[in-house]
């Protein structure tokens, strides 16, 4: 499963407006370990992380990023990564 299988799974809420779909930029995270046993990033992951703010060179969308299970990743999940919808924005 992806980050946020994984993470949701785990009791880690990760918001993700579009249901995990590819189709928002809520679910942006920063990989800082472990990145190299992600999935590739595709055109429609590069396309909606470039609207989430705060973008390093080891950001990903947590719904499209699915490791292969040979290393442990570490996650960071930034604090400013709100759900505007729940939010009330």
């Amino acid at each position: 499963g992806s980050i946020l299988d994984i993470a949701l799974a785990n009791g880690i809420d990760i918001d993700h407006s579009c249901g995990g779909v590819c189709a928002c930029s809520t679910c942006h995270c920063i990989v800082r370990e472990g990145d190299n046993t992600l999935s590739e990033m595709s055109d429609a992951e590069d396309y909606q992380l470039s609207n989430a703010p705060g973008l390093t060179l080891k950001s990903r969308l947590s719904c499209q990023a699915v490791p292969d299970g040979t290393r442990n990743l570490v996650v960071e999940i930034p604090s400013w990564n709100r759900n505007a919808v729940r939010e009330g924005h």
